[in-house]
């Protein structure tokens, strides 16, 4: 039970990470070039399919600001363990 709610953690942090480099590279093309990928691909920045790829973006920032936190955590039991032992 424990390994596979660890192998689902692992998957969705792999997809959150995905969605995220994704928006940066997205944001980094409209601020030189002023092109907005995720409008082209999907016709328009209103577009239904654009604003549910900008949302996912927005929400698996939100999820890496909880992974950041949860690797800074662990890092930090890590250094403790390592000084106490």
């Amino acid at each position: 039970m424990r390994s596979s709610y660890l192998c689902l953690c692992l998957i969705l942090q792999k997809i959150t990470l995905i969605l995220s480099i994704n928006g940066v590279i997205n944001w980094e093309l409209i601020g030189f070039f002023q092109y907005d990928l995720v409008a082209a691909i999907f016709g328009s920045e209103h577009a239904g399919m654009s604003r549910i790829i900008f949302i996912l973006v927005g929400i698996s920032g939100l999820i890496s600001i909880n992974i950041l936190n949860n690797s800074r955590t662990s890092l930090e039991a890590g250094r403790s363990y390592t000084t106490n032992h």
